[in-house]
């Protein structure tokens, strides 16, 4: 069996390679670069599924980074439990090719629980009194325990939020590294999330992209390098590109307009209430899932949201099944946004109104993709200040909400969701040689890695 690393550098495209990017593009013209095929809808949680599944979204059942899960009447993001993707792994059909294949899995989604033999993942620890710290989970319980005592505690805040940034993956990156050489599994997984936040903050166009790119280079360049002198195959992959933006789309206020989403008082804000509306979006990035309770409303709301300003298209079932995306998880309808626009979740009119976690950084309790937590409120004054007071008030044992997230969804200037026009700005492909067979889409990324570890 050959060892192979899978590295996933979520945003980088085809179109990127170059002066700003020397180790990847050494990496290439010594191997293979190549443009994929993205897959529908363009997000985390459903492109890492089909790239370990091979199949589609009917397949997998990951049909966004969250969904209504109609038996809970919920709303769920970013759940983190592996049973929830549908259907065999690479990992099984390796094994069953060779049972002495091992896999280890650093940071990719859905990690928890994975039947792999090591793993690594964020997992705040959340306490009765609201405060949440930094963690990490990670099987088998040594394995997270050698990072808890050897490494600084992963950088939560530097993953996602206002300070996100390069410290949250040169953490993992180093990780991995550390993880290649204490447990040398067969094939290992590394996540690399930081193009993410510069692109959806400044879009993809500018000094801001640009200074991301040559961040994220020097960042994975030790870890090819230590791939490769171990032997490895180095497989370097995206999920989608990134295109830019000019504003949102609050597809939950004109479906509340309307009269199809309810939502429910509590004391002097409100909430979305889904079991009992209509209809309502679960907006995820430049897709959103609509559900609909009576299907004599459909219709109605297909017309309705054709109308709405920055709707490219609304899919039903039979449209929705030509993207593979046909699963019992999909809402009855799904909109698309044009390219130059995203959903916003709010579904409040008042904004004094609007329930306590809308500013702050929630990933789980908003029942929906929020990219403006990567933004600190630009009306606050003093906002360093604020924030240390607030962690001083939290660390002595009062109970206080970060509320620093500005309801400004004009400042986000990056989006993806959408198949991407030009193969160029999709997702990328970087082998340190050069396939057998060119792989055609990121289904096909399963058979590749299972190629190169067994040599077909």
């Amino acid at each position: 069996m050959k060892k192979v690393l899978l590295l996933d550098c979520v945003g980088l495209v085809p179109d990127m390679i170059g002066a700003d990017t020397p180790r990847l593009a050494a990496l290439a013209r010594g191997g293979h670069l190549q443009a994929l095929e993205g897959v529908f809808p363009a997000v985390t949680c459903t492109a890492q599924s089909a790239m370990l599944t091979g199949r589609h979204a009917r397949e997998h059942g990951i049909v966004g980074n969250g969904w209504y899960f109609r038996d809970l009447a919920e709303v769920g993001f970013w759940k983190q439990s592996n049973h929830l993707v549908l259907g065999d792994k690479l990992w099984h059909e390796a094994r069953r090719r060779d049972p002495r294949f091992t896999v280890c899995n650093m940071f990719w989604w859905y990690n928890m629980y994975a039947d792999v033999d090591w793993s690594l993942t964020p997992r705040p620890l959340y306490f009765a009194d609201g405060r949440k710290l930094p963690g990490i989970y990670g099987r088998p319980l040594d394995f997270r325990r050698h990072f808890e005592r050897e490494f600084e505690p992963f950088p939560l805040f530097n993953f996602w939020g206002p300070a996100a940034d390069i410290r949250s993956s040169r953490w993992i990156v180093q990780a991995t590294i550390e993880a290649l050489r204490r447990v040398d599994a067969t094939l290992t997984l590394c996540y690399v999330p930081h193009l993410d936040y510069d692109l959806q903050r400044h879009g993809p166009d500018g000094v801001e992209a640009r200074r991301a790119l040559r961040e994220l280079d020097d960042c994975v360049a030790p870890l090819i390098d230590a791939a490769l002198d171990s032997a490895r195959e180095v497989v370097v992959v995206s999920e989608y590109g990134i295109g830019a933006v000019r504003g949102d789309v609050a597809i939950n206020r004109a479906l509340r307009a309307a009269g199809f989403l309810e939502t429910v008082p509590q004391l002097d804000r409100e909430n979305l209430d889904p079991g009992a509306s209509r209809a309502f979006a679960v907006a995820d990035h430049q897709v959103a899932h609509v559900y609909v309770a009576d299907p004599k409303d459909l219709p109605a709301l297909r017309r309705l949201l054709e109308g709405l300003e920055g709707v490219d298209r609304v899919l039903d079932r039979e449209a929705q099944a030509a993207l593979g995306l046909d699963h019992p998880r999909s809402g009855e309808l799904v909109a698309v946004a044009a390219p130059d626009r995203w959903f916003s979740y709010y579904f409040w009119d008042d904004d004094r109104r609007a329930p306590d976690y809308a500013r702050t950084v929630d990933i789980h309790r908003k029942p929906g993709y929020d990219p403006v937590e990567l933004f600190l409120d630009p009306d606050l004054v003093l906002p360093a200040a604020r924030i240390a007071w607030k962690v001083l008030r939290k660390k002595l044992g009062f109970r206080m909400l970060m509320d620093l997230i500005p309801f400004r969804p004009d400042l986000v200037k990056g989006s993806h969701g959408r198949l991407e026009a030009s193969p160029g700005q999709g997702p990328i492909l970087i082998g340190s040689s050069a396939p057998r067979t060119a792989p055609g889409s990121l289904r096909d990324l399963r058979a590749l890695v299972l190629d190169l570890i067994f040599g077909g």
